[in-house]
């Protein structure tokens, strides 16, 4: 049976022997509540009320708290943020906890309460409840990747187009979400590895949770990996786009380094036959303007005729 109190954000879902409570942005009162309802107690509860900066296990002899922070876009382009989400499990319960709406455990709800609706009760039991919610969370975050490596497929098609100098700041941020999720799912393993320890010696399930909990850990590992792998791409993507960018530069400068070594000389010319002195050559010749004229034209064609030979445009 799903219950949901919109004005508190407080969401029940009952399995079989078991309930999970879900708090979304929850007042003091409301985890107050649900605290002395499921026997919560008190430092665990203090870690509830306020967000937690870093992964966190906590183990009392009844339950234990997990705080795990999620990668995601942040409300303005180009931001990226973490999600807190504190998760309290005991015997028959399961507490979940977060200051904001997290797009999978919100999915997670509206599948379940949809499920509810057509089949009634649910026969899954506390142990199970626990790795659909790991696994929801961590399919989210492989969903985000590999969107983010949808992008990065764009930026690379763009960057071989010919549109290097577009194409920096995409990458940059590509790599930055990269970095900041792998930054993520690294502080995730100790407190993971912890958690699952600490549940196994509660013995609360039976021992087909140890199984689960490899599972959960092997999820984890596996977006981890995935997001290495795709920063790997990135990085040698901005490396390879560095290298275009320097190689067109150098084009460009070569480029105008051969039109200064063609010009120069004829402007020293023509800045010698501008001078006003007596006695200039050609100066009283009807014919002057032409023979200085085709001078320089012959001296361009005798530079171009090196540069060419010296290959040093292509």
């Amino acid at each position: 049976m799903c219950v949901c109190y919109s004005k508190r954000m407080i969401f029940r879902h009952e399995y079989k022997g078991g309930v999970w409570v879900d708090l979304e942005q929850p007042s003091e009162n409301d985890i107050r509540q649900i605290a002395e309802e499921f026997s919560v107690c008190e430092h665990i509860e203090k870690e509830l009320i306020y967000p937690t900066p870093m992964p966190l296990v906590s183990v009392d002899e009844n339950m234990a708290l997990l705080v795990l922070h999620f990668p995601t876009h942040g409300v303005n382009d180009g931001e990226i943020k973490s999600q807190e989400v504190d998760i309290v499990v005991g015997k028959n319960f399961i507490i979940t906890v977060r200051y904001e709406v997290v797009a999978p455990l919100h999915h997670l709800k509206k599948l379940l309460e949809a499920q509810s609706l057509v089949e009634g009760h649910t026969q899954i039991t506390t142990d199970v409840m626990l790795e659909v919610l790991f696994a929801h969370l961590y399919t989210s975050v492989r969903d985000h990747i590999n969107h983010v490596a949808d992008n990065l497929s764009r930026v690379e098609k763009e960057m071989f187009d010919g549109r290097e100098r577009m194409t920096v700041r995409s990458i940059s941020n590509i790599s930055r979400e990269f970095l900041h999720a792998e930054a993520s799912l690294a502080t995730q393993e100790e407190s993971l590895s912890d958690f699952m320890r600490a549940m196994s010696q509660l013995k609360f399930f039976d021992e087909s949770f140890k199984l689960r909990a490899e599972r959960i850990k092997t999820v984890r590992s596996n977006v981890a990996r995935v997001v290495k792998t795709h920063r790997a791409v990135a990085t040698e993507l901005r490396e390879t786009n560095i290298a275009l960018l320097s190689a067109k530069q150098n084009e460009i400068i070569k480029i105008l380094t051969v039109v200064s070594f063609i010009f120069l000389p004829l402007a020293f010319i023509a800045k010698i036959f501008a001078m006003k002195v007596e006695y200039m050559p050609f100066v009283d010749d009807p014919n002057g303007f032409w023979i200085i004229l085709g001078f320089m034209f012959f001296i361009a064609l005798a530079l171009m005729f090196y540069v060419s030979r010296k290959r040093w445009i292509n």
